[in-house]
């Protein structure tokens, strides 16, 4: 087999991975989506968070620390606020103390909840920040371990352009000039949707499906060389314009040339491994007068029948081989 055909072809980016995050920060950019809102002052904006996940302190408040998830957001609902409220007002000063003290990235109070001002006291007192949510404590709960896995998955970059075809994410790579950016106006040109140009993001929460953006300065923007920097949402439409969008194939262009083989059938299922992930893999021979970007575009409708369990090329050998049997029993 040659190089060419080579079923695995392993990424060669390198793989980044916070391991913490600054509770500013992580408000910053989804305080909007967990609808929060900051309860007195702001003076543990720099506390870190540590893991992924949210914590429920029950267990912390009636005194119980031996498993204290300290590293997490702590979030109260309606059960630690009966607790809260069950005790005099010292009792809940001190088990607030105590917790906040426990060095916490920060508190959140779900259902428009409000903490009394002494509680509030005691939680900046320890340098603990306090964000009030108008979400129910279940929904705030998966909402922000999602966002929380989206920060803390390992994150690598891609040199390439990014498109959405037909509802299938494609990665189109290849050596500079080799007419990525004209494939990708053509395919706006169908209808097609601009994810990201030239450098595409890819992160995989927990090793699942791969979901690639653009970085926020040169989001809605493609370099096109004789014509520079366009604003495709402008050129084309706000439809012609993806966030994000998950990775389910890419397509290697590829001057005709320098092709040693070609698989003719396509019957041989190539992947692009990137992050641990498998994804299907296709190389496109690029030459004079070719419409590459409907190549792509006949790959990624191809793709898409494969997803739903047909496979062209597969079904034309079983066939092919079927009938070559009739005739040799006949």
């Amino acid at each position: 087999m040659s190089p060419s055909l080579s079923p695995v072809i392993e990424s060669k980016s390198k793989v980044r991975q916070i391991k913490h995050l600054a509770v500013g920060e992580f408000i910053r950019k989804h305080g909007r989506h967990l609808h929060l809102d900051p309860v007195g002052q702001d003076c543990g904006s720099e506390r870190k968070i540590l893991e992924p996940s949210i914590n429920r302190p029950g267990l912390a408040l009636g005194g119980f620390y031996l498993y204290f998830a300290y590293k997490r957001i702590q979030v109260l609902g309606n059960s630690e606020f009966a607790y809260l409220n069950s005790l005099s007002p010292e009792a809940q000063r001190k088990a607030f103390r105590t917790m906040c003290e426990s060095d916490i990235p920060c508190i959140v109070t779900c259902r428009g909840r409000h903490l009394s001002s002494e509680l509030v006291q005691e939680a900046n007192d320890a340098g603990v920040n306090v964000y009030r949510s108008t979400m129910n404590t279940v929904k705030f709960i998966n909402t922000c371990t999602l966002w929380l896995e989206w920060e803390f998955a390992p994150v690598t970059s891609e040199h390439g352009c990014m498109v959405d075809v037909k509802g299938i994410g494609v990665l189109i790579k290849g050596e500079s000039g080799v007419g990525k950016s004209e494939a990708v106006l053509g395919l706006l040109e169908r209808g097609a949707s601009l994810v990201a140009d030239d450098k595409v993001t890819f992160r995989a929460p927990e090793g699942r499906e791969l979901t690639g953006t653009a970085e926020e300065l040169g989001r809605f923007h493609m370099e096109v060389r004789g014509l520079g920097i366009v604003n495709v949402p402008l050129l084309f439409g706000v439809a012609s314009m993806r966030i994000e969008k998950r990775l389910d194939l890419v397509v290697s262009l590829k001057a005709a040339d320098k092709f040693v083989d070609i698989d003719r059938l396509g019957t041989e299922q190539r992947v692009y491994r990137l992050m641990d992930v498998d994804v299907p893999f296709m190389e496109i021979p690029v030459a004079p007068g070719r419409d590459v970007a409907r190549m792509v575009e006949v790959a990624a409708l191809e793709q898409k029948l494969r997803s739903f369990g047909h496979h062209s090329a597969v079904e034309f050998n079983k066939k092919l081989l079927q009938l070559m049997e009739e005739k040799r029993i006949s």
